[in-house]
This record gives C-alpha cells, sequence and structure tokens, in this order.
C-alpha cells in the first residue's frame, strides 16, 4: 500500500474494520483513524482495542452508507470487506462521496486463482468467478496489484481453527486433511484507485 500512497499525516478510514486489528497499526502515521463496522459486537472490540488511541475513533456503519461527511476522508483501507467486486456498488459510490480530491482507496481481497489457500477458496466459494471479478474492479479504474504472503502459525490447532472459521465444514474438514504442517501460502489482491 506505501508503494501506492502513504496514510502519514492524512485522513484514513477502515471499512468493515472488525474488531479493530489494523486500526492501531494506520493510527501510527495518520493524523486521524475512523473505523466503520456493521456489527455492534465488533464495534465494541474495536473501542476497547483503540480506547488509548486518541486519533481513532470507531462508527457503527456500512459501506452503503458511511457515517462521515463528504469529501473528509484522504485514504481508504477495505480489507476483505467488499466481497469480490461485483454487488459492492452501493459502497463504491459512497467511496466518491467520502474520499477527497488526491485521495486514495485500497480494496484487499482473496485471489482464488493463485496459492494454496487460493485452492482452498475456490472449493469453498464455487460460484465466486475470478475472472469477472477481475473486470469489475479493472473496468471501473482500479489498478491491481498481486501480493504474495503466508500464513504461519504457533501450532496445528491454530492453523485449523483459521481454516474453519474461513471454509464452512465440509470444505474446512477436507482441506485440513490434505495439508500438513502450520503455514499455508496465501495470495492476495490489492486493488486501489485514486480519486
Amino acid at each position: 500500500m506505501r508503494s501506492v500512497a502513504s496514510w502519514d499525516g492524512r485522513a484514513v478510514l477502515d471499512i468493515g474494520c472488525g474488531t479493530g486489528f489494523h486500526l492501531p497499526w494506520l493510527a501510527a502515521t495518520a493524523a486521524s483513524v475512523v473505523g466503520v463496522e456493521p456489527h455492534g459486537d465488533l464495534v465494541s472490540l474495536a473501542r476497547r482495542r483503540t480506547r488509548r488511541l486518541a486519533n481513532v475513533s470507531v462508527l457503527a456503519g456500512t459501506a452503503q452508507a458511511l457515517p462521515v461527511p463528504d469529501a473528509s476522508v484522504d485514504v481508504v483501507h477495505a480489507r476483505w470487506a467488499y466481497f469480490f467486486g461485483p454487488g459492492c456498488e452501493p459502497g463504491l459510490a459512497e467511496l466518491d462521496r467520502v474520499v477527497r480530491r488526491g485521495g486514495t482507496a485500497f480494496v484487499i481481497d482473496n485471489d482464488p486463482t493463485r496459492s494454496t489457500f487460493g485452492s482452498w477458496f475456490r472449493r469453498g466459494y464455487p460460484d465466486v468467478d475470478p475472472v469477472a471479478v477481475e473486470r469489475f474492479w479493472s473496468t471501473r479504474g482500479w489498478t491491481r496489484v498481486p501480493v504474495e504472503m503466508r500464513w504461519s502459525f504457533a501450532s496445528r490447532a491454530d492453523l485449523e481453527s483459521v481454516v474453519r472459521i474461513e471454509l464452512n465444514a465440509a470444505v474446512a474438514e477436507a482441506v485440513l486433511a490434505e495439508h500438513e504442517g502450520t503455514e499455508v501460502d496465501y495470495a492476495v489482491n490489492l486493488w486501489w484507485r485514486g480519486f
């Protein structure tokens, strides 16, 4: 993300911030960070995580109706919150409203065409068409940066726990039976657009 645009000293919006895991990292150099999350329990956890950070606030809301003023954001971060492109048009329209001129939006999502986890993802979500997803983003002016990463866990139990969160029970059990160890190679796409 930093190779595309810096958030140092800027106003950042984290859409779908969940428990607020990324908020402290963003807030370390940003002027301000607003996390938006639709699930009340997660809003509470994110607020607790960031309660000592004066430049962070967490608001209940959705990508389709962001609770922030027009042209108030410089950098948007959405990690696994826009779900595969098609269908997220209302959220993208909100970005047009809230990101000020010169701003940048980042959307990070799974790439089911590469990596071990990508093959698991295709098994778990066979209705997601990676060609349609890429077409969706690219025809709307977003640029794709492929990123190779890996999950590395301290224990097999930790790996299994996360896989069972990410995939339905049948697929999770099948892929875990086929995979040894505590690491999994993982590919994602960083989609970005300037405003």
